[in-house]
């Protein structure tokens, strides 16, 4: 497996304190496509940095892996092979670029994400600092990659590009910058079908939760608000297995946060690698709420261990910022809306315990949260709040086949008069939901399909 890399920053002049950071993009996307913007604006923050990129197999400017040309088969590769592959690219062109002794340090987003933290474990010695974006110790099923990867290597990476610009972007990115999300689904479409599919078949034996301790180099794991593949509960199970490691979220961004977010992201690497505190320094792009879960930042969100110490206003921002992205912006004005002096204390009860409290806990995901509360709708009786929660499901990332599983599973643990009550009310919802956004739920599930 050979791998390409290219430089996308580098000094104007030798610098004594010349030092060298490696970006790894995203499975379907090119280290160009993804990081470029991000590394011309870290080269104006930090000149003496030398940014380089290395892309996946068959993807960007790296060759495809060989497979002969008539099979539907791709092989079969793990993490590690990647990692080795990188470090192996590394030793070849790092002396071409930057002095010996130049510290290295490690971006990755997403899959990329997973390669830095596999050789977080396996090479950590060569690295100065580590920086995972969109990323998880465990990302996705199994058997979600499993199946992309036959998709994929019988019918081409075109079969993916729909479902990778609903999980890709955060709201609105396409409209603003469509010159970056062309380019880099035109990376997708350019993919090698076989490459990509082994780079599946790597994520789905993909692991290393129960080694993250072992990982002693300085972690920052960066999280987009809006990412459903992978969301901020993924980067602080990291960040808080990891010893001293710290947590940002980005508000607004999705999965390709390099990408949605590159001024943003620069300025974070920029203190990162430099060893500054982190915690809104990068300006109003960061959810410094979020900020050091593991770090020692303060926080106002619970941890996996527990509530942390925060504020009742603390508590009560985070529940609200939770509460909208779940519910919507238009629900949620139209219940404070209807706020007065005798149910305040009720709707201030709900945002900072149920919301506050509950829903911004990173010990289960928000996809998990929405099937419990649905089925705790449906054995309740609760139709106003099952509709309500059917609509923030779908916003949570649940397909409508797995809503149909949900109320399915509900007639036999709830009963069927219960679930027969819980199809009408859950396709009503649903019908209402594709008018409100204009789009039908997603027909694939974000969370088991990654990138």
């Amino acid at each position: 497996m050979e791998l390409t890399a290219s430089v996308l920053a580098a000094p104007r002049t030798p610098s004594d304190e010349a030092r060298v950071l490696v970006v790894l993009p995203s499975l379907g996307t090119s280290a160009a496509a993804l990081w470029q913007q991000a590394a011309t604006e870290l080269g104006g923050l930090s000149p003496e940095t030398t940014v380089i990129g290395i892309d996946l197999p068959g993807h960007g400017r790296s060759a495809a892996l060989g497979v002969p040309t008539d099979t539907a088969v791709a092989p079969r590769i793990a993490m590690s092979d990647l990692a080795e592959a990188v470090l192996a690219t590394l030793d070849r062109v790092l002396p071409d670029v930057a002095g010996a002794g130049a510290p290295v340090d490690l971006a990755g987003d997403s899959i990329g994400g997973a390669i830095a933290l596999q050789l977080g474990l396996d090479h950590g010695g060569r690295f100065g600092r580590i920086a995972v974006f969109c990323t998880g110790a465990k990302i996705g099923e199994a058997s979600a990659w499993e199946e992309r990867a036959q998709t994929v290597a019988t019918s081409g990476t075109p079969t993916q590009i729909i479902g990778s610009a609903q999980r890709w972007f955060g709201e609105g990115f396409m409209d603003r910058e469509p010159e970056a999300s062309a380019a880099l689904l035109h990376s997708l479409q350019d993919a090698d079908r076989h490459s990509y599919a082994a780079l599946c078949f790597a994520l789905a034996d993909f692991d290393v939760r129960e080694r993250l301790p072992e990982i002693s180099r300085p972690l920052l794991a960066v999280a987009g608000s809006e990412d459903l593949p992978t969301p901020a509960t993924k980067l602080a199970e990291i960040a808080n297995a990891v010893p001293g490691a710290m947590l940002e979220v980005i508000e607004g961004a999705a999965h390709l946060v390099p990408a949605e977010a590159p001024a943003v992201t620069a300025s974070l690497l920029d203190d990162f690698l430099r060893g500054k505190g982190l915690g809104g320094s990068a300006g109003s792009g960061t959810g410094a709420s979020a900020a050091g879960v593991a770090g020692g930042v303060e926080a106002g969100l619970p941890t996996a261990s527990g509530p942390r110490e925060a504020s009742r206003d603390d508590v009560r921002e985070a529940g609200m910022t939770v509460r909208r992205q779940v519910l919507s912006d238009a629900h949620v004005d139209r219940a404070n809306a209807k706020v007065d002096d005798f149910t305040a204390d009720f709707q201030d009860l709900i945002t900072r315990y149920a919301w506050g409290e509950i829903w911004t806990r990173p010990g289960l995901e928000r996809r998990m949260r929405s099937a419990i509360t649905l089925t705790a709708m449906i054995a309740g009786g609760h139709e106003a709040e099952l509709a309500m929660h059917v609509k923030a499901a779908v916003r949570n990332g649940l397909t409508r086949d797995e809503i149909k599983e949900v109320l399915l599973q509900s007639a036999i643990y709830c009963s069927v008069p219960s679930a027969n009550t819980a199809f009408s009310v859950a396709s009503q919802a649903l019908a209402e939901y594709e008018a409100e956004t204009g789009a039908g739920a997603k027909a694939t599930n974000p969370e088991t399909n990654a990138d």
